[in-house]
């Protein structure tokens, strides 16, 4: 069966997932994450992809990021795992195929999906009962967007940036987001839209994207999130 086409436009954010062969894991030690997020930042600066938030999780991964151009994605994942599956090899002497095939990835609608997609990222950790909160754990951008730790990786976006005037006021805005967990629909459409590459938005940002692209794309169900998605 012939792969599907990537479908990807300049300037607008995706959300990358890769997960493990069998879900099995593809992270053992501290220095497996360390070396997978060199290289993933290696890659966002060679290939001007904006990374926006991320999580390493035991078995898989999840990116979002903006590319620069229509080719930014797919180049930024191939460089990054050109590298991480030898060195995973390497280093515990295995070999075959490390990831569950390719990625899977969905283009994101930046005003009303951006910051619950962040969210659903940043509490994966949570949601698989490995934290109580997603600040306690190490893997994630949450730190960073929330608390303000540094990571030279992250480019805010500007949505993002649009939740205050200052870097306090921002920090404590987002904060507040995580007050509530994501709404169990909108999980189920986030999941829905990387799952089958499509678009991350309602009705009219679908139909905007095919027509840049001039193609149909995906089949995940079209609509937006709840407003409880995107309030404390």
């Amino acid at each position: 069966m012939p792969r599907k086409p990537r479908f990807y436009l300049p300037d607008l954010p995706v959300h990358a997932v890769q997960r493990g062969h069998s879900r099995e894991p593809v992270f053992y030690e501290n220095a497996d994450y360390q070396a997978y997020l060199g290289w993933l930042r290696e890659a966002a600066e060679r290939y001007r992809c904006a990374i926006h938030a991320y999580v390493l999780m035991t078995n898989h991964v999840h990116v979002l990021a903006t590319p620069s151009d229509r080719e930014g994605i797919i180049r930024m994942m191939q460089y990054v795992g050109r590298r991480y599956v030898p060195y995973i090899h390497f280093q515990y002497g295995s070999s075959g195929t490390l990831w569950e095939g390719r990625y899977k990835a969905s283009l994101v609608q930046e005003d009303d999906y951006l910051l619950t997609c962040m969210r659903y990222i940043e509490l994966n950790p949570v949601r698989a009962k490995m934290v109580n909160h997603p600040r306690e754990y190490r893997w994630s951008s949450y730190r960073s967007n929330a608390e303000g730790r540094d990571d030279p990786m992250l480019t805010p976006h500007k949505v993002y940036l649009a939740l205050a005037k200052s870097a306090n006021q921002r920090k404590e805005a987002y904060r507040a987001l995580f007050k509530a967990h994501v709404d169990t629909d909108d999980i189920k459409q986030i999941r829905a839209a990387w799952q089958t590459g499509t678009p991350l938005g309602n009705e009219y940002f679908k139909e905007k994207v095919e027509a840049r692209l001039k193609t149909k794309i995906g089949q995940a169900r079209r609509g937006r999130p709840s407003k409880r998605a995107l309030t404390p």
